[in-house]
């Protein structure tokens, strides 16, 4: 059985006049789904977008780390591992290829967890690892 999303992406850096030049219109858009805030987006700083607003690789990044932590809170519940607090500063790693095109070369989760006192803490380290598997099974 799946699951299906949907998302509305739309871009919104014409200047008036279209791609009529390559400088001539800006790598923004807006990505809305029906009931949720609006998230405004750009390009990468390094090619020129605006450095306020998200870009693919913040995006994609942000969701890694987020499957991961709800993963980690959902085993955690049904191990019985209370955790108090969860935070992240993942970081990943792009390379340019040839044609220009980048892609991510790797992304490193680092994951800050803070449980109840007394819980078993190899009990709550072994459930990244039963994560790797779930997610590397599919």
């Amino acid at each position: 059985m799946g699951h299906e999303y949907s998302s509305h992406v739309v871009w919104t850096g014409s200047r008036g006049n279209g791609t009529t030049g390559y400088h001539d219109f800006d790598r923004t858009w807006d990505i809305s789904i029906a009931g949720k805030s609006v998230i405004h987006c750009s390009n990468d700083p390094l090619l020129g977008g605006d450095p306020t607003k998200m870009n693919p690789e913040d995006l994609l990044l942000s969701a890694l780390s987020a499957c991961h932590m709800l993963w980690y809170l959902h085993y955690a519940s049904d191990e019985g591992i209370v955790v108090t607090s969860y935070a992240d500063d993942p970081v990943g790693l792009g390379k340019v290829g040839r044609g220009g095109a980048g892609r991510f070369s790797s992304a490193t989760l680092r994951p800050q967890i803070t449980v109840k006192t007394g819980t078993d803490l190899q009990a709550a380290e072994a459930i990244h690892h039963r994560i790797h598997e779930v997610l590397h099974d599919q």
